[in-house]
């Protein structure tokens, strides 16, 4: 699925995220490409009977009025290789008054399974799965103190467990002669060891999707971890590699996933933060290489100016499509940015939602 596929899909996804209806009046069809639209048309028509029975007026004439709306639809829809998904229902409007609305959408990918589903919202899990990003990334960084555990899903990092020990520090109390209190030290961090190794191999096996396993630390600590194998064999095998990471709480997990940048290279995030860093670098450095703002970015693309043009995944539709058609007349590249990482967010935050990477320096 092209970015700006993917951007549209992601809107339309997010405007029926917000339609509420009272009861079951919200009706989602789902239609794989193998089914009927025969035996639809006839479903629907028995649940149109059905209808009859039920007491309120009001719910009844809109439960019915949803189902001739979408038999009217299926008179002249194609079903298209992927399928057809039809959202219809009377949707909340406030003070008493409904609006039947529907909503006819071609999923991104195949469907394969037919869903008749009545809601006060529409039934949106299937589709939302098709955008999810599929491919996911264990994350463990520690030392002898803490360790934190969490996933890379596509562009986002999700701590999931924090961990601390009771390894004592390096500095012995009285009347601890230092081979023992070398011992002890070590069975402490075996036992710390021990207990990560459970922890991540519980949390990561559950994981579908799950690619590899990103290790960071201070060395030797993160080099001991994995040769001592503490973690079930599945997870083992995983190791993508381990990297020198500063801090081994949350924010470790931030730096592990930069350090980690050669593995993770063909990801969209990593891409995108390349291009966010070449900014940044740029304007750090007060150099003429890039702009941003809504009117520089225009004028520059209308200049021919601009080599790739970085647009937040939270502006206006409308914008982006015209932004996008004048990118494309000028043969610039186009980057949908997330706002799922901190320089996807600062994009949005700091600079409008919008900068551009010149051709060449302007004034």
């Amino acid at each position: 699925m092209d970015q700006l596929k993917r951007y549209d899909f992601k809107k339309v996804l997010e405007e029926l995220r917000e339609k509420v209806g009272r009861g079951t009046e919200l009706v989602s069809v789902y239609i794989p490409p193998d089914k009927q639209v025969s035996d639809v048309t006839s479903q629907l028509r028995d649940e149109h009977g059905q209808a009859m029975n039920i007491k309120s007026k009001i719910t009844r004439t809109n439960v019915q009025s949803i189902l001739e709306s979408i038999l009217a639809k299926l008179r002249y829809v194609t079903v298209s290789e992927n399928g057809l998904v039809i959202f219809c229902g009377a949707i909340d409007k406030g003070g008493d008054k409904t609006d039947i609305e529907t909503y006819i959408v071609e999923p991104p990918e195949k469907i394969y399974s037919y869903i008749y589903h009545c809601n006060s919202t529409f039934f949106l899990e299937p589709l939302e799965e098709l955008i999810e990003e599929k491919e996911k990334f264990g994350l463990l960084v520690l030392d002898k103190r803490e360790a934190t555990i969490g996933v890379l899903s596509g562009k986002i990092v999700e701590p999931i467990k924090h961990l601390t020990s009771s390894v004592p520090g390096k500095i012995r109390k009285g009347g601890q002669s230092a081979p023992r209190f070398q011992r002890l030290r070590e069975i402490a961090t075996e036992d710390f060891y021990k207990r990560i190794g459970e922890h991540t191999s519980q949390i990561l096996l559950l994981e579908k999707d799950l690619q590899g396993l990103l290790i960071g630390g201070p060395s030797p600590t993160k080099e001991d971890f994995i040769k001592g194998s503490y973690l079930h064999y599945e997870i083992q095998n995983k190791i993508l590699g381990a990297f020198d990471v500063a801090y081994t709480d949350e924010s470790g997990l931030y730096e592990l996933v930069d350090a980690a940048e050669s593995v993770l290279e063909g990801m969209d995030l990593m891409r995108e933060k390349k291009l966010m860093g070449r900014f940044m670098k740029y304007i750090g450095n007060n150099e003429l290489m890039v702009t941003y703002g809504e009117r520089d970015v225009r004028q520059k693309l209308e200049m021919g100016a601009v080599d790739t043009l970085l647009i937040s995944e939270e502006l206006d539709a409308d914008f982006v499509h015209e932004l996008v058609n004048l990118a494309e007349l000028t043969g610039a590249e186009v980057e949908i940015v997330s706002t799922d990482f901190e320089e996807g967010a600062q994009l949005k935050r700091a600079f409008g939602g919008v900068a551009a990477l010149l051709r060449y320096k302007t004034h």
